[in-house]
């Protein structure tokens, strides 16, 4: 019988890249049940790996026996120290920036901005950045292991593609000469920073 992971998140998009990096491992990974009427914990960790086990450890103690996977991932750009980092989702918020209540949620668009802003005259040489995951797996309230995964690239200056989300129109892979936004989805997923965070904690799984 396969090991099930069940994943604290309701993301299709995660749970895409997580099922994806699994398939060559007698693994299932299912969404945690009930997650969506859960109240979140707060995530005020300072760093991923903080915010993972925070997750992992209050989901966990939620479902007992179960083995429960937590992540958090985001930008993190040299130039600006690593951020935005684990206020990738709310980098335009913290800058004040929000959309009208009857507004489209325009959350990536702003925050793509603020990072060109906070970018502004920094050469492309020195735009270095990645995205970057950590993924804790726990059961009953105690972290297990921790694994990350990363994929590197550049901060454009302007967007370019239509795929992806978040700030896949700027992040540049020098060697494929492509954004994130214009990569097809199946080369994308060979990238993904979340699949390679869950390859290594397969790893300390013995699996």
């Amino acid at each position: 019988m396969a090991l099930r992971l069940y994943a604290a998140t309701t993301s299709q998009g995660k749970l895409r890249d997580f099922r994806i990096a699994a398939q060559t491992h007698s693994l299932a990974i299912d969404p945690l049940p009930g997650l969506r009427s859960i109240p979140a914990p707060e995530e005020n960790g300072a760093t991923f790996a903080a915010n993972a086990t925070l997750k992992a450890i209050y989901y966990s103690r939620l479902a007992p026996g179960k083995l429960v996977l937590a992540d958090d991932s985001g930008l993190e750009v040299d130039a600006l120290d690593g951020a935005p980092g684990v206020r990738s989702a709310r980098f335009a918020a913290d800058a004040g920036l929000f959309d009208s209540p009857d507004a489209n949620d325009n959350t990536d668009v702003w925050n793509n901005m603020v990072l060109l802003q906070r970018l502004a005259g920094v050469p492309l040489a020195q735009r270095a950045a990645r995205y970057h995951c950590v993924l804790v797996a726990a059961r009953d309230g105690v972290p297990l292991h921790t694994a990350d995964g990363s994929v590197e690239g550049l901060i454009l200056e302007s967007p370019r593609g239509t795929g992806g989300f978040g700030y896949d129109p700027l992040f540049f892979l020098p060697e494929l000469n492509r954004t994130m936004a214009e990569l097809d989805l199946e080369t994308k997923l060979s990238l993904s920073h979340r699949g390679r965070a869950l390859v290594a904690l397969l790893r300390l799984l013995d699996l």
